[in-house]
């Protein structure tokens, strides 16, 4: 696949980093704060949600590696909340940035855990190969189409974060949720910063139970969905 290469580094309105995509002329975050918006959407909503439970494992994808955030402070807060968890990350992207853009990124700086640097790293510079970063965590970055996803009751977390229906009205459409569903295991659940009605009805009729829940800063909603058990 091709890389975003000419992607552009910008700053958000709570000190971190995002990147303008040359490609799709589309930031990667909210220009409200890149750190807060993965919070709330994915740590929060999902994670932290999910970890509620108890598990002994979580299996997690993500459908737009990115700059590598979602999955950066996902690590942190597993080894800070949950070390007794055994995570599994699958991150897909089919556009990636480049190593040297991922270590200019201050994510780790803004994140107070400057240690975490070398881990950030190689998430984005060994793809298509499973790592494992902590004695809880395994990672796995693969470089491919989103539309090419063939999996079948494998996860326990979806992070849905493709860029908006505007921009990539195709990933939004019924027969890539449709294959969202068939992936995610019961009881699993995904979020994403996306609310539109027509978006939420979709899921619906799929068979998703579907919650809105408070947005990001900058954003009335969000959207959380389960696979119900």
């Amino acid at each position: 696949m091709q890389a975003d290469s000419n992607a552009k580094i910008i700053l958000t309105a709570d000190g971190s980093h995002s990147l303008e995509s040359a490609k799709f002329a589309a930031s990667y975050h909210s220009t409200h704060g890149a750190i807060q918006e993965t919070d709330t959407v994915f740590i929060q909503a999902a994670l932290a949600h999910q970890l509620t439970k108890g598990p002994e494992q979580l299996a997690i994808l993500e459908i737009g590696f990115g700059t590598g955030l979602n999955a950066l402070m996902s690590y942190l807060y597993s080894q800070k909340e949950a070390p007794q968890c055994q995570i599994q990350y699958l991150a897909l992207e089919a556009y990636p940035i480049s190593n040297e853009t991922a270590a200019a990124l201050n994510y780790t700086q803004e994140l107070a855990a400057p240690t975490s640097q070398a881990t950030f790293l190689a998430m984005h510079s060994q793809p298509n190969r499973w790592q494992t970063l902590a004695e809880n965590f395994n990672f796995c970055l693969n470089i491919q189409r989103f539309e090419d996803l063939s999996a079948q009751n494998a996860f326990d977390i979806v992070y849905y974060d493709a860029f908006s229906p505007n921009v990539q009205a195709e990933l939004w459409e019924e027969p890539m949720l449709k294959k969202i569903y068939e992936a995610m295991r019961p009881g699993a659940c995904l979020t994403t910063y996306c609310a539109k009605g027509a978006f939420k009805r979709l899921l619906k009729s799929i068979g998703f139970r579907v919650e809105a829940l408070p947005g990001p800063k900058g954003k009335r909603e969000m959207t959380r969905a389960f696979k119900e058990a």
